[in-house]
């Protein structure tokens, strides 16, 4: 299952408009009674869901930079008070 399958609408979401795409294939795929037509969206869910992880880990990867960027700011700016 590749992501690139996916239409390029879907594939720059955010985060939030993927999470609430998914829980309206959920709800649906919840309401269907016939499984044999649900294949399509279930694989469509899969591909949705490994989106979200990706964008997921690349936001916590982001937000983990920035926050190691600021504790080195603050400890140099103590390290250089020290010195002083």
């Amino acid at each position: 299952m590749n992501e690139k399958n996916l239409p390029e609408n879907i594939a720059s979401k955010t985060l939030n408009e993927l999470t609430d795409l998914a829980d309206k294939i959920i709800k649906n795929l919840e309401n269907e009674n016939n499984l044999e037509n649900t294949s399509d969206d279930y694989v469509k869910l899969l591909k949705i869901n490994k989106l979200i992880e990706k964008k997921f880990q690349k936001s916590l990867k982001e937000i983990s930079d920035k926050t190691n960027s600021k504790i080195k700011n603050i400890k140099s700016n103590k390290n250089a008070k020290k010195i002083k």
